[in-house]
């Protein structure tokens, strides 16, 4: 393992001592010194001390070989960013056919959203979901079902459900889309983003309904996003369109405050 190296390298990199590092992670000099120059392995507590304070995964810092780092590798990391926002590593999805070899939509009921975030990737969780298909959307792209709670997005009301497409490169999500946003925090949320990932690593998501506040996700912190296709309803929408222009620039204006916050706090 690199560990130790990788240790290392990382410190250097913020120009710290061994000892200033020890003391951030209350750990003494002779036992940070000693992982790093690989007397001793970091147990699991460890890693997820090095993994908060370097901003890493702990993924990345057990199976990788930092001496290898492209410039752009350690811009990502200088960032704390370590999720693959491009999508350049194989994500694999569990997808259901059916007799014809046409590709399912998976439904997630209401009972098993909660358990969403951590089954997401498990084909036990997603086999035993319901399906359904839809012949009108396209053939190359995969689809899921995702159930709706509360009253921030309306017209999509409480117990709708959202079809979305599974995005695999977050950096082509255009702001002001709407998309269900799973979060390790959170789980499913439907909310409209705006991408921020090239000034924050983040996105800012936001409600149609203007009593919600928008509010900042890193995307160190999201697991899965999908960008929404269509809804079925067990409610006719009833907004007039003066409300949907009203509601809009209302969105509008709630999100230049919370940037002008975010620039005067940064200031």
């Amino acid at each position: 393992m690199e560990i130790g190296n990788n240790l290392k390298l990382l410190r250097k990199r913020l120009k710290r001592s061994q000892e200033e590092v020890a003391q951030e992670l209350n750990l003494t000099r002779s036992t940070y010194s000693g992982y790093e120059n690989g007397v001793a392995q970091p147990n699991l507590d460890a890693l997820v001390a090095f993994s908060e304070f370097y901003k890493v995964s702990i993924d990345e810092l057990v199976k990788k070989d930092f001496e290898v780092f492209s410039e752009a590798d350690w811009q990502r990391i200088d960032q704390g960013l370590y999720t693959d926002v491009k999508g350049q590593k194989l994500r694999v999805l569990t997808s259901i056919v059916n007799s014809d070899d046409e590709e399912m939509i998976e439904l997630v009921p209401l009972k098993a959203s909660a358990g969403y975030a951590s089954g997401y990737a498990d084909p036990d969780y997603l086999k035993v979901l319901p399906t359904f298909y839809l012949p009108f959307l396209s053939k190359n792209k995969k689809y899921r079902s995702f159930p709706i709670q509360g009253d921030s997005m309306p017209p999509v009301v409480e117990g709708s459900y959202v079809v979305a497409e599974y995005i695999q490169n977050w950096m082509t999500i255009r702001s002001g889309s709407p998309c269900i946003v799973v979060t390790k925090d959170e789980g499913i949320v439907f909310k409209v983003v705006h991408n921020l990932l090239d000034t924050s690593q983040s996105f800012q998501l936001c409600s149609t309904n203007t009593f919600y506040k928008p509010y900042l996700v890193h995307a160190n912190d999201i697991l899965e996003m999908w960008k929404f296709v269509n809804y079925i309803s067990p409610e006719l929408p009833d907004i007039r369109m003066d409300d949907q222009h009203l509601s809009k620039s209302i969105q509008d204006l709630q999100k230049e405050v919370f940037e002008l916050k975010e620039n005067m706090r940064k200031s």
